[in-house]
C-alpha cells in the first residue's frame, strides 16, 4: 500500500471513531448526532450564508456584542451551497476537505523529514483534542487542505501553483492570511538570494507574480466588505463588534496566569496546556528541526493571529489546529521510538481528544 494511502487511512479511522463516539454520546443525550456534528455554533452561521447569502445580525444587548455575518469569509459557505447545503452539505464539504488535507500534510512531512515521520505527523493531528473539529461542518479543514498542498506546491518551487492555493486560502477565514505570508516571504527570499548571486534570473517573473498575487484573496474579502459598509476598516469593526481584537496577547497572558495562580475558570485550565505546549514544541521546532521557511512563516504568522488575539480564549486550541507543522518535533521523536510506543501515545492522545469533544459539544454546549 503507498505511504500516502496509509497516512489517509490512519487519518480516517481515527476520526471516523472520534465522530462515532461524538454520535454515540449525542443520541445517548437525547440530540441529534447529525445536528450535533453539523449545526453546532459557527456551523450555524456558515449553513445560514450558505442557504440565504450575507446580511444577518444578532445583538446581545446584555453584552454589548453586535454580530455580523460579514465576520465569516465566503469559500466554506459558497461550497456547501454547491453541495446541497443544509448539515450533511457542510459535513460533505468538511469531510472531503479533511482527507485533502491529510494526503497533504503527509506530503509536506515526507518532503521535509521522510516517511515514517509524515506519518506520524498525520496521526497525530488527526488525534490532538482540538481536532474533533475536524468531523464537525466548520472552516478549519478547508483551510488546512489548501495550506498543506499550497506549502507542498512552494517547497517544491511550485510558485504559481502555491500562490493561487493561497489566494484561494485567503478566501476561507481570517487565519488564511498566514498562508499568503508563507508564499509572499519566500517569494522574496527567493529573490533577493537569487539576486545576491546573479542567478536565477529567468523565474523571477514567476516569483514576483506569486508573491503578488497570494493575499489577493483575502485582501479582496476584506475590502469587499469595506465598500459595503461604507468603510475602510469595515471589516475590522465587525471583528471589534464581535469582541474580537489584536493585543499583542495581551489576553491570552492574563487567562494564563489566571490559571496558574489557581483562579478556576470554565474550560481555561484545558487551553491554557494546549497554549503552554504549544509554546514547547515552538522553542523544539525553532531550536531543533529547523523547519524550512514557508513552514516557519507560516506557522509563525498562525500563532500570532491566534495567541495575539483579544477574545474567545476557549477557541485559541482551534485557531492553532492549522499549524499542523509544530508537531514535527513530537513525530520525529515518535519515529525514534518502538513503533508500539508510536500507537500507544497516539491512542491515548485520540482517547483525550474524544472525550474533550463529546464534552465541548454535548455537555458542556461550549464555543468552539
Amino acid at each position: 500500500m503507498p505511504t500516502a494511502a496509509l497516512a489517509l487511512g490512519v487519518f480516517a479511522a481515527v476520526r471516523a471513531g472520534g465522530a462515532a463516539v461524538l454520535a454515540l454520546a449525542a443520541w445517548w443525550a437525547g440530540r441529534s448526532p447529525v445536528r450535533v456534528l453539523g449545526h453546532s455554533w459557527d456551523s450555524v452561521w456558515y449553513l445560514a450564508i450558505a442557504r440565504h447569502g450575507y446580511g444577518r445580525t444578532q445583538i446581545w444587548p446584555v453584552t454589548g456584542l453586535v454580530q455580523s455575518d460579514y465576520a465569516f469569509f465566503p469559500l466554506y459557505p459558497a461550497l456547501v451551497r454547491l453541495a446541497g447545503g443544509g448539515e450533511w452539505g457542510g459535513l460533505l464539504v468538511s469531510w472531503t476537505a479533511a482527507a485533502v488535507a491529510a494526503v497533504g500534510v503527509y506530503r509536506v512531512g515526507e518532503l521535509v523529514a521522510g516517511r515514517r515521520v509524515a506519518l506520524l505527523l498525520v496521526a497525530l493531528w488527526a488525534a490532538v483534542p482540538h481536532a474533533v473539529v475536524l468531523t464537525l461542518a466548520y472552516t478549519e479543514p478547508l483551510l488546512v487542505a489548501l495550506a498543506a498542498w499550497s506549502l507542498y506546491a512552494l517547497l517544491r518551487e511550485r510558485w504559481l501553483l502555491a500562490a493561487s492555493l493561497a489566494l484561494v486560502a485567503g478566501l476561507t477565514r481570517p487565519t488564511g492570511i498566514a498562508v499568503a505570508a508563507a508564499v509572499s516571504v519566500t517569494a522574496l527570499h527567493a529573490l533577493l538570494v537569487r539576486r545576491s548571486r546573479g542567478s536565477g534570473r529567468s523565474r523571477a517573473p514567476e516569483v514576483w507574480a506569486a508573491g503578488l498575487l497570494a493575499p489577493a484573496g483575502w485582501l479582496a474579502y476584506v475590502v469587499a466588505v469595506g465598500v459595503h459598509r461604507g468603510d475602510p476598516a469595515g471589516y475590522f469593526t465587525v471583528q471589534r463588534q464581535w469582541g474580537s481584537r489584536f493585543d499583542g496577547g495581551g489576553y491570552a497572558l492574563s487567562m494564563t496566569w489566571r490559571v496558574l495562580s489557581g483562579e478556576p475558570v470554565a474550560l481555561a485550565t484545558a487551553v491554557t496546556a494546549v497554549l503552554l505546549g504549544t509554546a514547547l514544541l515552538l522553542a523544539v521546532l525553532l531550536l531543533v528541526d529547523r523547519p524550512p521557511l514557508p513552514l516557519l512563516v507560516y506557522t509563525a504568522v498562525l500563532l500570532v493571529i491566534a495567541v495575539g488575539g483579544a477574545g474567545y480564549f476557549e477557541s485559541k486550541p482551534r485557531f492553532l489546529l492549522p499549524a499542523f507543522p509544530l508537531l514535527l518535533p513530537l513525530a520525529a521523536l515518535m519515529a525514534r521510538a518502538r513503533p508500539r510506543s508510536a500507537v500507544v501515545v497516539t491512542a491515548g492522545l485520540a482517547g483525550l481528544g474524544y472525550g474533550y469533544g463529546v464534552y465541548l459539544l454535548v455537555f458542556a454546549k461550549m464555543p468552539l
